[in-house]
């Protein structure tokens, strides 16, 4: 079973968890028209890897993520996040899956509307 955080708690957990990336799993697209996370100020890195049709997702993500690594994975609503969440898993990461992503899932407000740190496209 996927761990689960919301937005909201994701300061919190950093704080508690140093050790923490951020994995946004959207599309190019998405970052460059709805925008981005930005994870300096939480001291944290980010990494931007999509996983919408693309078979060399995991390849991407053992290139660059740690599996000792706290990895939290996000997309726009929380939908993609899970899979990539679970295909993580089953390769021995640590991970959480933000239920309200970037952008929110109707229920809660998401990364954007939380008061995170982001780089807002228009």
């Amino acid at each position: 079973m996927i761990k689960q955080i919301k937005s909201s708690e994701i300061k919190k957990f950093i704080e508690s968890n140093p050790g923490t990336v951020l994995l946004d799993v959207r599309t190019e697209d998405e970052w460059n028209t709805i925008g981005k996370p930005d994870t300096q100020d939480l001291k944290i890195k980010s990494f931007f890897i999509t996983i919408s049709q693309d078979p060399s997702f995991l390849d991407n993500v053992k290139k660059n993520i740690n599996k000792k690594d706290q990895v939290l994975v996000m997309c726009a609503a929380g939908g993609r996040s899970i899979i990539a969440a679970n295909l993580l898993k089953n390769e021995g990461y640590n991970v959480l899956n933000v239920t309200d992503g970037f952008s929110g899932n109707g229920e809660d407000p998401g990364w954007k509307k939380s008061g995170l740190p982001s780089i807002i496209n228009n």
